[in-house]
């Protein structure tokens, strides 16, 4: 009778590490928040969208308001056009802009939407006109080294 319990005890704590690796792994997925029940789709081209994902979070006032549905590059407009997938509950106006930025120093990247003043919402299907793309490190401290190069060094 003492082995059945013991038996019975390993498996309940062999249950929930399982059920904690679940939790953890939709955690990282970015899987845990926002379904896809009503929601429109949107769409933004960005120059660069730096380390951005499919299902990275879409913000606005730091609330999560819709996921990336997809990136693609666009052989025309040579940018990425991203797709964006919108919870009905959220409307932003036409001129909304759409930023991409990092979660911290090193943190993850998300779209930030920050809403402008028309008066006409946005529909299924629109795409954001207004749009800033990722901030690259790399190019930075190249930009920076140029300009210092071109200053030319110290005169004796």
């Amino acid at each position: 009778m003492e082995r059945a319990t013991l038996d019975l005890w390993v498996g309940l704590f062999v249950m929930a590490g399982i059920g904690a690796v679940l939790v953890l792994a939709l955690k990282v997925g970015n899987l845990s928040t926002f379904s896809v029940g009503d929601s429109y789709a949107i769409y933004a081209h960005f120059d660069n969208v730096g380390g951005l994902k499919p299902r990275a979070p879409i913000k606005s006032a730091g609330v999560v308001v819709g996921r990336v549905a997809d990136i693609q590059f666009d052989n025309e407009r040579f940018t990425a056009r991203v797709g964006m997938t919108m919870d009905n509950r959220y409307r932003f106006p036409r001129d909304t802009t759409a930023s991409i930025l990092t979660s911290g120093l090193l943190g993850e990247q998300y779209i930030g939407l920050d809403g402008g003043g028309d008066s006409v919402m946005l529909k299924e299907g629109e795409t954001l006109k207004l749009t800033q793309s990722a901030v690259v490190l790399e190019k930075m401290i190249s930009q920076f080294l140029y300009n210092k190069a071109a200053e030319g060094g110290p005169s004796k």
